[in-house]
């Protein structure tokens, strides 16, 4: 992890404070490039120390019990979202001995995954996290890097140390139920409805759970259809509930509508003054579609502006029972994105440790 750049001011947690976005008044809105240098491409995981790492492991893991965070990679059996390859497995039997191999083709966001910084540019300016262009990305490399293809802001930077520290849950599809039935919101996975940064605080709040500095952020949505007598919870444990034409009907519109956080400078703030990564349970983290001209369209400022990885399809169902049920929120994150060079995204092969 390398530290700041000096000529930057800094607050007591190492970083600027928000309102000194953008660093440089020439570079687009709210984006911290030049922070951890211009050829930097971990962002917000400079954050995770080992320090901050060991601290957490001390603080967090008590009892060894793991929770994987992973979606099954065929979980989306027909045409995913976002016109992406589904999953397809080869098995191939290595006759004549009793052997097999297989292979597996898939697009690397059809299931969980951590959005790469190759993934999602400023759309106006045209530049990706530190000013990184699409011909930088598709251009030819220099000697020595992957088959003569460029590596820059690949995936592969994030696989060497990991992502990997606290993790806090707040299960707000729990806390949303809990609410008086006249004041409960509506909220439904495959709709544009916005999840409101003071109901995240609220659950926050609710759970007793305490914020720290790095920590690695993680949203259980869900949603709850009136006059019925059962639950339909995020968009994971929705989606298998779905006939074929009703998720067909849902794919037809274009741009997709899905619900997620709030698109706001309040919730941008809230992000940059305390974490290292964030993830939800949805395909996209903010609700979508964005309106084409936000300035608070979070893919780009946190991705492209800040380097921070942005966690998606998430199965948070398990881990939101095991934290309820020990009335404990926090807990130890370990994930490894896969090591290709100038990747794109990445399952998270993520581990939660209580």
């Amino acid at each position: 992890m390398a530290p700041p750049a000096p000529g930057f001011k800094l607050n007591e947690n190492g970083i600027p404070n928000f309102e000194d976005l953008p660093l440089r008044k020439t570079d687009p809105h709210y984006s911290a490039w030049g922070l951890y240098g211009d050829k930097d491409e971990l962002g917000t995981l400079n954050r995770l120390t080992d320090e901050l790492v060991a601290a957490a492991a001390k603080g967090e893991i008590k009892t060894g019990h793991r929770i994987s965070l992973n979606w099954p990679l065929n979980a989306q059996r027909q045409k995913p979202f976002f016109q992406r390859h589904v999953f397809s497995q080869t098995l191939i039997r290595k006759a004549p001995r009793v052997v097999n191999d297989d292979v597996w083709t898939f697009n690397t966001q059809v299931s969980t995954q951590w959005d790469g910084l190759r993934h999602y540019a400023y759309q106006e300016e045209a530049r990706f996290y530190n000013g990184v262009t699409m011909d930088d990305i598709h251009g030819a490399g220099e000697d020595g890097e992957d088959g003569g293809r460029t590596t820059v802001n690949g995936i592969h930077a994030w696989a060497e140390q990991g992502i990997v520290g606290r993790g806090v849950l707040i299960d707000y599809h729990s806390w949303r139920l809990a609410q008086p039935a006249d004041k409960r919101k509506p909220y439904d996975p495959f709709q544009s409805d916005a999840i409101p940064l003071e109901d995240l605080q609220a659950c926050l709040a609710a759970q007793g759970t305490e914020v720290k500095f790095g920590d690695i952020l993680f949203i259980r949505s869900g949603t709850y259809i009136p006059h019925t007598s059962y639950l339909l919870f995020c968009f994971i444990a929705t989606y298998p509930q779905k006939t074929d034409a009703e998720l067909a009907a849902y794919r037809s519109v274009v741009p997709h509508h899905f619900g997620g956080v709030e698109r706001s400078e309040a919730l941008l703030r809230w992000i940059w003054e305390r974490f290292s990564a964030v993830a939800g349970d949805q395909p996209s983290f903010e609700s979508w579609p964005a309106p084409p001209t936000s300035p608070h369209i979070l893919h780009e400022v946190l991705l492209a502006g800040w380097g921070c990885p942005i966690g998606e399809l998430f199965d948070l169902e398990k881990l939101g029972a095991h934290c309820a049920a020990r009335g404990r929120w926090s807990f130890f994150v370990a994930s490894e994105p896969c090591n290709v060079p100038g990747g794109v995204a990445s399952p998270p092969n993520i581990l939660a440790i209580f």
